[in-house]
């Protein structure tokens, strides 16, 4: 089951490397760019995890993530090869999941940090900056959480 959704983890993987990449190009660090009212782009870089969990850390955080990136996509290949074919919304949250990883993965890798250029904000509270592969995996949680919610509606239930 796992070749016909390979194409979408590369998409993400392709997609987010390319943003980031313009981001890099176009952008300014910490300077936002207006894009529509709540919405900027705004070059950071990310050392840390989600909300900048470790950022602080002293370097040894970058190790840990690669490590802990490496073996969850390696995880997410092994699932998406043992599912079934009708399992079409999980291979697709899995997917997803899988880009994102391997997106932030490949910065980490290549840089020490993660590129983040996407800042949503209200008034004066601001949402932590982030980018294509967050997306993605924020977006493939939420399917596998609402696949899991799908999945026991349909089983047979135990009287």
């Amino acid at each position: 089951m796992l070749k016909p959704w390979l194409w979408l983890s590369v998409l993400v993987i392709l997609l987010d490397q390319a943003t980031k990449t313009l981001a890099e190009t176009l952008l300014v660090m910490h300077q936002p760019i207006p894009v529509l009212p709540s919405f900027n782009f705004m070059l950071t870089y990310n050392t840390g995890a989600a909300f900048s969990f470790l950022a602080d850390a002293g370097g040894w955080q970058r190790w840990f993530f690669l490590g802990l990136g490496a073996s969850v996509s390696i995880g997410l290949i092994v699932w998406l090869h043992r599912l079934k074919p009708e399992e079409k919304r999980l291979a697709l949250a899995l997917a997803l999941i899988l880009g994102g990883a391997v997106g932030n993965l490949i910065d980490r890798a290549w840089l020490g940090q993660v590129i983040d250029f996407i800042q949503l904000y209200y008034d004066r509270w601001y949402w932590p900056a982030f980018n294509i592969a967050d997306s993605a995996i924020t977006l493939g949680a939420m399917l596998l959480v609402l696949d899991s919610f799908w999945a026991r509606e349909a089983s047979p239930r135990l009287s």
